[in-house]
């Protein structure tokens, strides 16, 4: 793009995402860097409606990193209820651990040093950095894919991700910081508001004057497809969870036998226990298992 197509394209981003922006936690004046890095753990693979109150839990109990450093990783792995992936409780304990050990408790700022938090990769390390303290990178989630394979590359779908996503949002990041973080949220928000995955609503989109895919006449995406995750019911993922529920719900061990209950087949029983064990979300105990 032109330098004058690309102010373009980013303040139409911009303006529309001021003008239409949710009113959300993270998106609030004083809200804090811990509530940022949180917030970033619980809306990966989560709806923001499921999020936000657990996130409003969590921060009311534990509003800094050392205060969530101070109780097992258990109480992680207990306050985080249904918001499914529970190892990312377990790595956002160890955040907590790390950050108030070796960073005097404050979330760090540097995106080398956040990627060497655990649990911490690409994205939420650049989401912090900019959404936290306004560091000017270019930040790729789902959503921003999504926009910039249809607006800009003229494809339904956006591609297997890699390293080149970051190029490509770099390239339509505006210099100054301020604007340059106000359009990564708008691309984050355009796709998920407008640019949808299945009935994108192109009647009010900022960009559908230079939108290339619409442009081309919405042609099929010809690319790789992703896989298509297994049905959750019968999965080994809802014994899992079956089992979790059972844990959290108890502050004793919980026994073998009071386990039985919680799945019919032995066997797929056993195998989900053995994950949740080999993961840290389960510790065994004499009397039984607990949360670790």
């Amino acid at each position: 793009m032109a330098d004058a197509e690309l102010d373009t394209f980013s303040s139409s981003v911009i303006d529309w995402f001021h003008a239409n922006r949710r009113d959300l936690p993270w998106r609030r004046d004083g809200f804090t860097a811990w509530g940022t890095l949180v917030s970033e753990f619980m809306l990966q693979q989560t709806p923001v409606n499921r999020v936000i109150p657990r996130l409003e839990e969590w921060l009311t109990r534990w509003p800094t990193p050392a205060d969530l450093a101070a109780v097992p990783p258990g109480e992680a792995v207990r306050a985080w209820q249904s918001l499914g992936y529970p190892r990312r409780a377990l790595w956002l304990h160890a955040c907590a651990v790390a950050i108030t050990e070796h960073h005097d408790g404050v979330v760090p700022d540097d995106v080398d040093a956040l990627l060497a938090l655990p649990g911490i990769g690409d994205y939420t390390a650049r989401a912090v950095a900019v959404f936290a303290y306004g560091h000017r990178h270019p930040v790729v989630d789902t959503n921003i894919r999504r926009v910039i394979a249809r607006a800009v590359d003229g494809q339904g779908e956006p591609g297997p991700p890699g390293k080149r996503d970051l190029a490509a949002m770099d390239a339509l990041l505006p210099a100054d910081r301020a604007a340059a973080a106000a359009f990564n949220a708008g691309m984050m928000e355009l796709g998920a508001l407008v640019c949808v995955a299945r009935t994108p609503r192109c009647d009010v989109c900022p960009l559908a004057e230079v939108c290339a895919w619409r442009q081309a006449g919405y042609p099929e995406y010809a690319g790789q497809k992703k896989a298509v995750q297994k049905k959750y019911e019968g999965s080994d993922r809802q014994v899992r969870g079956r089992i979790l529920a059972e844990l959290r719900a108890s502050h004793i061990p919980v026994s073998a036998a009071e386990l039985e209950a919680v799945w019919p087949d032995a066997a797929q029983r056993d195998r989900a226990l053995a994950g949740l064990l080999a993961d840290g979300l389960a510790v065994a105990v004499d009397a039984g298992y607990t949360l670790p």
